[in-house]
């Protein structure tokens, strides 16, 4: 077997496209865009709807002031009944009317028409409640500047929604990616249906079986096997990995999955639909997609939302608040030892994807370490004398809360390890299979595992199993109230421990 396959590889190598040729497949994204970014595009989906909703009551508020001159709680309830009647008219009916989801096909004139035709609903409704307003003409009057005003602004807004979801479309930051292993009839099949939909970019095929697999299925190429996939360079730009293999096989779908459970894309099994109606519907979405997930973090855009929220708005103040004590360490660095202020290393992201992580340098220039090949020792020659109490503070990081703000990193999270860091001789990354489940969250400021002692270098094979297991831990736990007690707790974790080489 290893004798085919490596003859495949020979042949697969010399057929291989010159550097001009594309073997990205039918698809052909624009650019490949990491899920990273994509998920921030979803994310703001979900933050529209919330701006309209906060217009929606303000407008309610400001329409029904004139109308209520004992003011919302002294005032009759006939008079405020109407004004509730529009604003939950509005609220349930955007939503029940799919006015977020500004899908691929559909078109502007008619998501407008819709919005009108909600407010215009929303209207009668209050209408027919106002007569039980013993204020009959202050109120009809109000509800008429309500209904302009609010129609207006909608309008304006969605209008200015849908021009930002297409271009984010456009950019391919709202088209999720995926590969699939098993280059088989159910890979032609999803596919096949994937083309007919457009909403879905196939990045490309691995097989397990290389040497008796085609080189492509529906025009998309099979890259590799798939433990080639596992240390693939497209890791990032997937959303999902999707198995398509027959799911009789059962042991070999065992199989591949198991090795797959490493990576932190979510992984996910197709099962075949057999009414044709049923499958054709099913495409529409990559949610809607008659897959089973089995391995990977779920989504919960609720809980990223909240979370870049408090990234942008803890670390913005944090950056006002530390600017004085930057300025003073970016002045000290520069009269200490020839060189730039900060230090720029390439360290693994969110979903395996590579990042440039600001930090302060503390190291002589020419002794700078860009890989981590050799970890800080305790009285390292390497550190200068400014680098030893930045490092031994901690100050060293605040320049990654740049990297916050652009979304790269959270403020709590997996601290993030560069890209081929050794523990002692061996690749940290090699030492521990589930090593990649840290990547399933974007990296992080400060973390579980640092407030729980693991902090500093990875001397051994054992120090990596027990970050992995506490990065892991965090991961599963993940809520507002946690990240806020971590956070709290990193300042006196770090003035508490003497111990740690950083």
């Amino acid at each position: 077997m290893n004798v085919s396959v490596n003859a495949r590889t020979v042949r697969m190598a010399a057929e291989a496209p010159g550097p001009g040729a594309d073997r990205r497949g039918p698809f052909r994204p624009a650019r490949l865009v990491s899920a990273r970014e994509r998920k921030s595009g979803d994310m703001f989906v979900r933050l529209f709807r919330t701006i309209d909703r906060i217009a929606l009551f303000g407008f309610a508020l400001f329409a029904a002031g004139p109308a209520l001159p004992a003011g919302v709680f002294r005032s009759p309830l006939g008079d405020i009944l109407p004004f509730i009647a529009a604003t939950l008219g509005v609220y349930v009916l955007l939503d029940a009317g799919a006015m977020y989801r500004f899908g691929r096909k559909a078109r502007l004139s008619r998501h407008i028409a819709k919005l009108m035709c909600i407010f215009a609903f929303a209207f009668v409704v209050a209408a027919f409640v106002k007569h039980f307003s013993p204020n009959h003409d202050v109120v009809v009057e109000r509800l008429k500047f309500w209904m302009v005003a609010t129609t207006t602004y909608f309008t304006l807004q969605h209008l200015l929604w849908w021009l930002i979801v297409r271009r984010w479309r456009s950019e391919g930051k709202l088209t999720p990616s995926i590969v699939i292993v098993g280059a088989t009839r159910h890979a032609e099949k999803l596919i096949r249906a994937a083309i007919a939909e457009r909403n879905v970019n196939v990045l490309g095929i691995f097989d397990d079986r290389l040497a008796r697999a085609p080189d492509a299925v529906a025009g998309v190429p099979v890259l590799g096997d798939v433990q080639g996939l596992l240390a693939h360079k497209i890791t990032p730009y997937v959303d999902q990995v999707v198995v398509a293999l027959d799911t009789s096989a059962k042991t070999r779908v065992k199989t591949i999955v198991e090795k797959l459970r490493v990576l932190p894309n979510e992984v996910s099994l197709f099962i075949d639909v057999d009414n044709e109606a049923d499958g054709r519907a099913a495409w529409s979405r990559v949610a809607d997609m008659p897959l089973a997930r089995v391995s990977g973090i779920s989504d919960d855009e609720r809980k990223a939302l909240v979370k870049r929220i408090q990234d942008l708005v803890i670390g913005t103040a944090a950056l006002i608040v530390f600017a004085p004590i930057m300025l003073a360490v970016a002045i000290a660095i520069k009269l200490d030892s020839p060189g730039p202020v900060f230090f720029r290393q390439r360290r693994h992201g969110f979903n395996n994807e590579a990042i440039r992580v600001w930090k302060f340098r503390s190291m002589y220039t020419h002794m700078t370490d860009h890989t981590a090949a050799q970890q800080v020792t305790r009285g390292d020659p390497r550190v200068t004398r400014v680098g030893r109490f930045i490092r031994k503070t901690s100050i060293d990081e605040l320049p990654q809360l740049f990297n916050v703000i652009k979304g790269e990193m959270s403020l709590v999270g997996p601290r993030p390890h560069a890209i081929g860091m050794k523990t002692g001789p061996d690749e940290s990354a090699r030492l521990v299979a589930e090593y990649a489940w840290r990547h399933r969250m974007k990296p992080g400021v400060t973390g579980w595992a640092a407030i729980k002692g693991s902090r500093g270098p990875l001397d051994h094979a054992d120090d990596v199993r027990r970050r992995i297991a506490l990065d892991v831990e965090y991961i599963e736990r993940q809520s507002l109230w946690l990240d806020l007690y971590i956070i709290a707790m990193t300042i006196p974790c770090l003035l508490g421990d003497a111990k740690t080489v950083r």
